[in-house]
């Protein structure tokens, strides 16, 4: 993975990332998050929209419940204050983690697995075979079969290549052999969905 700052994706995510080249300040205080330049520009996108579109209507639902009478017994003054306070949260989640984002790079050799990349694996314990794309942790999605490059299985096959018979450590005490079957190489064109809480 390559560290990047020189773009304008990095420079307007928040002044103390990284520089080019530099890992990540250790002791800090703070976990970084390696995210693509698209990560940061859909995750700026649903910033602007929860803060400039939807912040206003839902402060004006909760002014126009209040409105309904006894608070204590409201259901639509309650529902309304709730659907506030959950945009309200992920605007502080998208602000920290765009504020500690480090720029990566989502390019790979041709030949190896790369972000954004699918791959087909074979588990032999199971004798069956199964296929990941490999996303960062703001896409992540099991049940579709996105996982982080930061997981046992993403962070063993990053930069592998076809044939390579791989152990993945789950834990201390399991971990299982793959065997790369294929790779489909991607790109980070938007298309993978951010997470949502």
């Amino acid at each position: 993975m390559c560290y990047n700052r020189g773009t304008e994706a990095a420079e307007t995510a928040g002044a103390g990332l990284p520089q080019k080249g530099e890992k990540p300040r250790k002791g800090s205080g703070e976990m970084h998050n390696e995210l693509t330049r698209k990560d940061l520009q859909m995750m700026r996108e649903e910033l602007d929209y929860r803060r400039i579109t939807l912040r206003p209507q839902l402060l004006e639902a909760v002014k126009e419940a209040r409105g309904f009478g006894d608070l204590s017994e409201n259901f639509e003054y309650k529902a309304a204050k709730q659907e506030k306070n959950r945009n309200e949260s992920r605007i502080r989640f998208l602000e920290n983690m765009i504020r500690t984002a480090v720029v990566i790079s989502d390019q790979a050799a041709p030949d190896t697995v790369g972000l954004y990349d699918k791959v087909t694996v074979y588990l032999e314990e199971d004798d069956e075979t199964e296929t990941y794309q490999v996303v960062t942790t703001m896409r992540q999605d099991a049940l579709h079969g996105r996982i982080s490059k930061e997981s046992p299985v993403g962070s063993a096959l990053l930069g592998k290549r076809v044939g390579d018979r791989i152990y993945i450590q789950v834990n201390d005490n399991y971990g299982y052999y793959v065997v790369i079957k294929a790779i489909e190489k991607g790109e980070d064109d938007g298309s993978v969905p951010l997470n949502r809480f």
